[in-house]
């Protein structure tokens, strides 16, 4: 008789990333409710890496994950809800911040991924 082999083992980590990244500096402007202040706040900068479902910035203003927000691409006027998903660490400027646009267009970025 034959030993019984163990099934292997379903991944423990998940891929959480969908579609190519790419470096790419797009101008945008995030915008979002201070909750504190309860005003509407906006700060322009660049992205550092686009995805289709979103993309990587450095802002100054230190945001907590899950804080929802408008992310605009300032060359199309073409705007995204968006959730913040990752937050990294302070940069001499600004924070790094990685946002999952909701519903997002293929071509909100202005080219082909």
């Amino acid at each position: 008789m034959r030993p019984q082999t163990e099934m292997a083992a379903e991944p423990k980590i998940k891929e959480r990333r969908r579609g190519i990244r790419l470096n790419s500096r797009v101008a945008v402007a995030v915008e979002w409710q201070d909750s504190d202040a309860k005003e509407a706040c906006r700060e322009e900068t660049f992205t550092r890496v686009i995805g289709p479902y979103g993309c990587l910035v450095v802002l100054q203003r230190n945001l907590a994950i899950e804080q929802t927000l408008r992310i605009v691409n300032l060359a199309t006027q073409e705007a995204n809800s968006a959730l913040i998903v990752w937050k990294g660490h302070e940069r001499p400027d600004g924070w790094e911040l990685g946002i999952e646009l909701i519903q997002p267009a293929m071509d909100f970025w202005g080219m082909e991924l």
